[in-house]
């Protein structure tokens, strides 16, 4: 009896988990969407909805502590846990950059903007969107080889953060009005690279859960240009 409430206590947990990592995928997206288009009101409801996923990761932290506490869990329960306590903190600092971005686009009041380097942006967050999507079904398969094939991906994105970072900076020594939106450009790809590193840290806990081992994945950490 106990063992199977504890199963049900370990699903709940990781369903709350996906459902937590669906939702900061749409708010990213939204995000990037509302400072693409400059919707002031689409930022707002991203603002407004970071409580949420505020709230969705304290539950779960609570929880996950609960069954420690009371179960005593060992070798796999715990380390899926461990998983979910780790990488729902790490959902929650990318739901926090999607708030950045969306400030942003608030911020945001009629500057000269550069439509080729808003349009690298957007190409930038849907391939980030790609990598927190495909990484939530890899955490539910517990599939450790399509995690690292993922953690891979976060290559790209800073190939893209390096083209509108020297795309931007060319802009701005080109025409001095866009340095105020030039400069908000390079924060909102800064943030889109940030949640690429999260997405390679959720990677890493799930080739722990799979293998008990912690593994680097990521071979460029906290490089800056």
């Amino acid at each position: 009896m106990l063992r199977s409430q504890f199963e049900e206590d370990l699903l709940n947990l990781h369903n709350q988990f996906y459902e937590m990592g669906m939702m900061v995928s749409k708010v990213i997206h939204k995000s990037v969407t509302a400072y693409i288009k400059h919707d002031k009101e689409l930022a707002q409801l991203v603002i407004d909805r970071d409580e949420w996923v505020n709230d969705l990761e304290i539950q779960l932290e609570k929880k996950s502590f609960e069954m420690i506490a009371l179960q005593q869990p060992v070798t796999t329960d715990l380390r899926r846990i461990i998983t979910v306590m780790k990488a729902s903190s790490d959902l929650e600092r990318m739901g926090d950059h999607a708030v950045s971005i969306a400030k942003s686009t608030i911020r945001v009041k009629g500057q000269v903007r550069i439509a080729e380097i808003e349009k690298e942006i957007s190409d930038m967050s849907d391939y980030v969107k790609k990598m927190v999507d495909n990484v939530l079904v890899a955490y539910v398969k517990t599939d450790q080889k399509d995690a690292k094939l993922i953690a891979k991906m976060d290559v790209r994105v800073n190939e893209y953060y390096e083209n509108i970072y020297y795309n931007t900076i060319k802009a701005m020594k080109e025409n001095p009005e866009t340095v105020i939106s030039g400069t908000d450009y390079l924060s909102v790809a800064q943030y889109l690279e940030r949640i690429g590193d999260y997405v390679t840290n959720i990677c890493e806990w799930i080739v722990y859960l799979a293998t008990g081992k912690i593994s680097e994945l990521s071979s460029n950490r906290d490089e800056t240009l």
